[in-house]
């Protein structure tokens, strides 16, 4: 029997549910925008971080994972907000949004300068346990998503992929999406190997997402 590589991570065992359920109870607030390095916060915390592809619906995942429908806001402009937001999620764990890749709009010297303050970011947090690189179920791995997975390879983080809006999906097509998926994230040696699919509107995947993170090491 083949195993399948880059399978859907399983529901939370009770242990993992219950951390969970203590850790986003803890509740989660804004804590500030970053746009260069000496205004990070202290590296005393498990820290993971968001990555996606403008308007694949990284602010409206993060606002369902904790249950606060304002925290993270979008922009219906890509490439607009070039901050690394962080939230504090209780007292043990920071929640970063990193900014949209795929900058439509914003000039060359923004997105350079935004480039080198996420390689910076990455190669300099000893806190950072694990980045979530999200995929819209819809279109699968894009040549913009390969970049950032590179940069994490190159930078020796962590990254797992995260479908989202997989309620859009209809279940015969969601086979061959997840096959594309596994593909491109068999090049990728710094690919956990496991999948969360999930839908920020149904909550699929959720239980399963808060507990990675409360499960980290």
């Amino acid at each position: 029997m083949t195993t399948l590589r880059f399978p859907l991570s399983d529901r939370p065992e009770p242990q993992a549910a219950e951390a969970a359920h203590r850790l986003f109870s803890a509740g989660a607030d804004f804590l500030k925008g970053v746009v260069a390095m000496d205004g990070l916060p202290d590296d005393d915390r498990v820290e993971v971080c968001f990555a996606g592809r403008s308007n694949v619906g990284k602010s409206t995942l993060i606002n369902a994972l904790t249950n606060r429908k304002g925290l993270a806001r979008a922009s219906n402009t890509p490439g607009r907000t070039q901050e690394i937001n962080y939230f504090t999620l209780g007292d043990s764990h920071y929640l970063v949004d990193l900014p949209g890749y795929g900058f439509a709009n914003a000039p060359v010297a923004v997105v350079r300068r935004w480039q080198d303050l996420l390689k910076t970011y990455l190669a300099g947090r000893a806190g950072l346990r694990r980045a979530f690189v999200l995929i819209d179920a819809r279109h699968g791995v894009k040549d913009v998503d390969d970049e950032i997975m590179t940069l994490l390879d190159r930078s020796a983080v962590t990254f797992q992929a995260v479908l989202t809006k997989a309620d859009k999906v209809k279940e015969k097509d969601r086979e061959a999406v997840l096959a594309q998926v596994r593909g491109r994230l068999a090049t990728h040696p710094a690919a956990f190997p496991e999948m969360v699919l999930t839908s920020s509107e149904k909550g699929w995947g959720l239980d399963t997402l808060r507990a990675l993170i409360a499960t980290l090491p």
